[in-house]
């Protein structure tokens, strides 16, 4: 009997197995799903592609430049910085009563453009001169006694010691008037301390304090302001640059510029190297070049960023001028003929213009193409004239 037994366990089911097993059949049907839908994705791609015949590209523009720039050696960028500039404070502590000037007003040499409360400083002046007039009123009485004690010591009708005392009385007085005149020559140097004065010719950058507020020289505490007003001489305008130290044997002292504010990028300013700063900045291996306009109007103001054009040759101002040119990498040359790709309502239109001078990036436009054409940017082989193109 017990041979005719059957191993039951044979019969026992793995769930280990089954979901092992149930795994793999979900993991494999998804990643053909996924490379099916990859495949019709591209495929549709390609068909629209070949469909609408458009080929992508870049593109580039036409651009004005000065003629200075054909004759720069180094091109940088910078700042307009006011070499003479002062954050205007007060010497002496007190509260703000009176501020004359605003943000853009012109100030002239020793003006006052603001004054402390000086109501003590008054009082302090007042008794310092009552007391100097009080010491001079007793110097008229100690000088009458010591003469007179002189001259009866001549007639034995006085003694030694009265004529000491007398003379003692008498330089009291004259060490009291002494300092009686400096006290008044304190309260009155307090008396101006309270008085803002402009140290120098300029214009207002910026109001750093409003009346009422309390002014200290050293600002002491977190209420108290220090600089009442900044103030910059407009004459004294220069770019400061950072030239790497590469490139700064190109630069040499007096050496012709040209400057154009970020601001108005039309606008070319005259200048000229003022000042090679002697140190460098070691971390960030530049050396800091200083330029000088020689002339320049109202719109330049300080710490506007601007770019400038170091010269190889001497330009004259009346030999600057503008010209439009076009990148070379969007030119194409055929029978020594200039031509572009201008592309006009999605289609590349080979257009032939005039050529001027000529560099390693750029050709002179004389006529053909305008600054506000849409030109192709290194035309392939596959673009022709009414090609179908796309804008990358």
């Amino acid at each position: 009997m017990s041979e005719n037994k059957v191993d039951l366990s044979s019969l026992k089911i793995n769930r280990n197995q089954e979901k092992r097993g149930n795994g793999k059949k979900y993991i494999r049907p998804i990643i053909i799903i996924s490379v099916i839908i990859a495949v019709v994705i591209i495929s549709y791609l390609a068909f629209q592609s070949f469909v609408s015949g458009e080929i992508e590209v870049t593109t580039t523009n036409a651009s004005i430049i000065s003629s200075s720039e054909t004759s720069a050696v180094l091109t940088a960028s910078g700042y307009v910085v006011a070499q003479r500039k002062a954050a205007v404070a007060s010497k002496g502590t007190g509260r703000l009563v009176f501020l004359g000037v605003e943000e853009g007003d012109p100030v002239y040499k020793n003006q006052i453009i603001a004054r402390l409360e000086d109501s003590d400083i008054k009082a302090q002046l007042d008794q310092a001169k009552a007391n100097q007039m009080l010491q001079e009123a007793g110097l008229k009485d100690a000088t009458n006694q010591f003469e007179r004690v002189k001259s009866l010591l001549k007639t034995n009708s006085s003694t030694q010691s009265e004529v000491d005392a007398a003379e003692a009385r008498y330089l009291s007085v004259l060490a009291s008037i002494q300092l009686a005149k400096a006290s008044v020559t304190a309260s009155e140097v307090a008396m101006e301390n309270t008085l803002i004065r402009a140290p120098f010719n300029g214009t207002v950058l910026t109001k750093n304090a409003d009346v009422g507020e309390i002014v200290a020289p050293f600002a002491a505490s977190a209420s108290s302001k220090a600089a009442v007003v900044t103030i910059a001489d407009m004459t004294s305008l220069q770019l400061e640059t950072d030239v790497s130290e590469s490139n700064i044997f190109r630069i040499k002292p007096g050496q012709s510029c040209e400057i154009t504010l970020d601001a108005y990028p039309r606008i070319k300013y005259p200048g000229s190297v003022a000042k090679i700063v002697p140190t460098a900045d070691r971390s960030k291996a530049t050396v800091m070049v200083k330029v000088a306009f020689k002339e320049y109007d109202t719109k330049v103001l300080p710490e506007m960023s601007a770019k400038v054009l170091f010269l190889g040759d001497e330009i004259k101002d009346n030999e600057v001028t503008e010209m439009l040119v076009v990148p070379i990498s969007a030119v194409v040359k055929k029978n020594e003929k200039y031509f572009v790709y201008v592309i006009v309502n999605g289609t590349a239109e080979l257009t032939q213009f005039q050529s001027g001078r000529e560099s390693d990036d750029y050709i002179e436009v004389l006529s053909g193409v305008t600054e506000s054409d849409k030109l192709i940017n290194n035309p392939s082989d596959k673009i022709k004239d009414g090609t179908k193109v796309k804008i990358q």
